[in-house]
């Protein structure tokens, strides 16, 4: 029987969130397991020469390297920590993110400037970038929202006037472009993307750190391991006597395993066809709740880009006769989980108490998260889940 006809309330609860993992990605990690090496190895540097190699597709560019973490967390702090930011520098992010992007600054001593967001695309406003620059500004750290890219343009311009740099937060971001050019792989700094458990690939928790600088990628390699000046896997597989090495920097153990890697090799090759059908699923609901009183999530600005549909954020619009909260209750009773992406930076405690933060600062975050509800979104949804959602959010307006 399907959703359409059966009573929202009696079918099985719809989660959130489901990660796809198919027979090949269990099969990769039962080989794992009995190849004796579960940690980082063979499999690790596999997938980083796959990623690397998926980003490009035809283009031929040696320069380009990938580096294989355990999380976006863990590659965003050693992409800062390689551009020497440290006390008394200041990077501008967002305040409509999680604070993995903010707090990575403050491991290193460094601090933090929040920017509001375009109401439109829910991105950062390039404007208020501009109006947080100081002497002590480092660098810029866009966040691609939900898996709509940053406008990278007016990204490049301010960064270039200023002499700052540029580490893009892209895990919500593959395989999203900008101007028909996969993020990753244009001109900044660096580029971290996340394999968390919800996102469009997985590796269960995993991140990539991608960056075309060879001292960012040689720092950021020893420093993910201890500060050690050699690759473990080396030591361990060497056949001649190869035990000693050196502790060039206090380092940290943001290694990414073989298990995980496992992982990720085949979801890689997946990853196409898991944007195409997310794509196809914000179609439907795009198409199923535009006559309601919401404001739908936004398409990319250039007419042939990819989203890559990691989030699919609906808005209450002036017209809506419920609140946010009113909604998010009405479809849990309902079966349906969903979520808020994200309680703004500014509304917690830390940032909050730390920088002074109020509402007001942020008008245009504010007012977004005070209206937004993100529905579930995930390739192992049928249709007839993508038809109940559709149902249940119909339901909520008209009670």
């Amino acid at each position: 029987m399907s959703a359409s006809n059966t009573p929202l309330a009696t079918l099985p609860f719809l989660p959130f969130a489901l990660p796809e993992i198919g027979e090949e990605e269990i099969a990769e990690v039962v080989d794992t397991l009995r190849s004796g090496w579960i940690t980082t190895g063979p499999k690790a540097r596999q997938f980083e020469l796959n990623f690397t190699a998926f980003l490009l597709g035809d283009t031929v560019d040696d320069s380009l390297q990938s580096i294989a973490v355990n999380s976006a967390t863990a590659g965003l702090h050693l992409a800062l920590e390689a551009l020497g930011i440290g006390p008394g520098d200041d990077v501008i992010t967002t305040t409509h993110t999680f604070t993995a992007t903010a707090e990575v600054v403050r491991y290193l001593g460094a601090d933090v400037k929040l920017a509001d967001i375009d109401p439109a695309t829910l991105n950062i406003d390039p404007a208020a970038i501009e109006a947080l620059i100081t002497p002590r500004t480092k660098a810029i750290m866009p966040v691609h929202y939900a898996g709509l890219a940053v406008d990278m343009d007016a990204i490049y311009a301010i960064a270039k006037k200023h002499n700052l740099k540029v580490v893009e937060d892209a895990a919500h971001a593959l395989p999203t472009t900008y101007k028909r050019q996969l993020i990753g792989t244009m001109q900044s700094d660096a580029v971290v993307f996340s394999f968390y458990a919800n996102k469009t690939m997985t590796t269960g928790e995993g991140g990539m750190l991608v960056t075309r600088d060879p001292d960012l990628a040689a720092r950021a390699k020893v420093m993910r391991l201890h500060g050690i000046n050699r690759d473990a896997f080396d030591r361990f597989q060497a056949k001649v006597p190869s035990w000693y090495y050196e502790i060039v920097a206090p380092g940290f153990k943001y290694n990414l395993t073989d298990i995980a890697a496992a992982l990720g090799l085949h979801q890689l090759k997946r990853v196409s066809g898991f944007q195409a059908r997310r794509e196809q699923i914000a179609a439907r609901f795009d198409e199923g709740l535009a006559d309601l009183p919401v404001i739908l999530p936004p398409r990319p600005q250039h007419a042939g880009d990819l989203h890559s549909w990691h989030l699919y954020v609906i808005r209450l619009s002036d017209a809506a006769t419920i609140n946010r909260d009113q909604l998010i209750e009405r479809l849990f009773a309902d079966g349906i989980g969903v979520s808020v992406h994200y309680i703004p930076l500014h509304l917690h405690p830390y940032w909050q108490a730390r920088y002074d933060l109020q509402p007001e600062q942020f008008p245009h975050s504010q007012k977004a998260y005070e209206r937004m509800v993100t529905l579930p979104l995930y390739t192992k949804m049928t249709d007839d889940d993508v038809e109940r959602v559709i149902q249940a959010v119909r339901k909520a307006f008209a009670s």
